[in-house]
């Protein structure tokens, strides 16, 4: 199964609606906890959701069960907290989430998690795709778009 991972960070809105375009993105799925921050420009949810209707024929899925909690996130981004402790916290509470439960695959099919990260190395959403390939039967193949 094709899945795609973006962050919207270091993109214009062609580069990054140009991405969701070529690949034939079905849906959006907004991993962020966040997701109406004016810093977020052309990627706020009411916007999002507009632009990929109109210019890609895309839906809009906000699934913050697929975010990090607020404690964990803003520890790691003040530097209380390594990468290593951060991925450790992260994959734990998917697994107390029971994502693999949640998440149905009909979604993730030409699917696109969004975040707000430019590359995925150093970001959750690539968390979430490889907890689901061990966790689930999904096989899912990811291209990350950045």
């Amino acid at each position: 199964m094709d899945i795609y991972t973006i962050g919207f960070t270091k993109k214009n809105a062609e580069t990054f609606f140009g991405f969701i375009k070529q690949e034939n993105v079905k849906t959006l799925l907004d991993v962020r906890l966040n997701n109406i921050s004016q810093l977020a420009g052309f990627a706020k949810r009411d916007d999002l959701k507009f632009f990929l209707k109109e210019l890609c024929g895309a839906e809009y899925i906000h699934t913050p069960e697929l975010a990090p909690t607020k404690e964990i996130l803003n520890a790691y981004k003040k530097g209380n907290m390594s990468w290593e402790i951060y991925e450790d916290k992260f994959l734990n509470l998917m697994a107390q989430r029971n994502i693999e439960k949640i998440v149905k695959p009909t979604i993730l099919e030409h699917g696109c998690l969004l975040c707000s990260e430019h590359e995925p190395h150093l970001c959750h959403r690539r968390l979430v795709v490889d907890y689901l390939n061990e966790n689930s039967d999904l096989d899912l193949k990811v291209k990350h778009l950045y």
